[in-house]
């Protein structure tokens, strides 16, 4: 053979595209390889950078949308500065009577809920039997204060698994507050 098939880069792949009859023909010319032979990690380079490069664009993508809302709505609130260094799995926008108009990608695999089941409906949806009344109540007051909070509060998700979740509310405002922004992480 032209080259030395024991220096072929990806030796493995290349004989496993082989028939029987070519791998015989060529067998008695491979020589086992002095150097040691390692697992080829790239892949999981590969890997680790492409999910990173997906999350980081999925959450550029929700940003966006959020950002779009403000445009349309006139929003004054700095979005720019609501997302630096936050951290988060679902984003919901929500009219002032708390009617969701908008959730992410994330909220779905959050609670297993659809965008479309969302849409219109109160977050209410999502507090079952463990939810607490007097986290209900301070989310209520809190909510008619009109100021940026945070809470923490039992939710379930479609398949009625609970789960702890940290609540982010921004009022959302033009002249008045017309929106709410809900920012929202599972708390492990």
């Amino acid at each position: 053979m032209k080259y030395n098939l024991s220096e072929m880069m990806c030796l493995d792949i290349y004989l496993s595209s082989l028939t029987e009859e070519e791998y015989d023909k060529i067998s008695n010319q491979i020589k086992p390889s002095k150097t040691k032979v390692m697992p080829l990690l790239s892949w999981d380079i590969f890997n680790q950078f492409y999910f990173q490069t997906i999350e980081k664009l999925k959450i550029k993508r929700d940003i966006k949308m959020v950002k779009s809302f403000a445009e349309k709505s006139k929003w004054k609130n700095e979005i720019d500065t609501i997302f630096k260094n936050q951290d988060f799995e679902a984003l919901i926008i929500t009219d002032v009577e708390q009617k969701i108009l908008w959730v992410n990608d994330g909220f779905t695999q959050m609670t297993g809920y659809s965008k479309t089941f969302a849409l219109n409906k109160k977050p209410y949806f999502l507090q079952g039997i463990h939810t607490s009344t007097n986290t209900k109540k301070r989310f209520r007051n809190r909510l008619n204060d009109l100021k940026p909070f945070t809470e923490i509060i039992t939710n379930y998700r479609k398949d009625n698994t609970p789960y702890e979740c940290e609540v982010k509310i921004i009022p959302m405002y033009s002249e008045n507050v017309t929106h709410f922004l809900a920012i929202e992480k599972q708390v492990v």
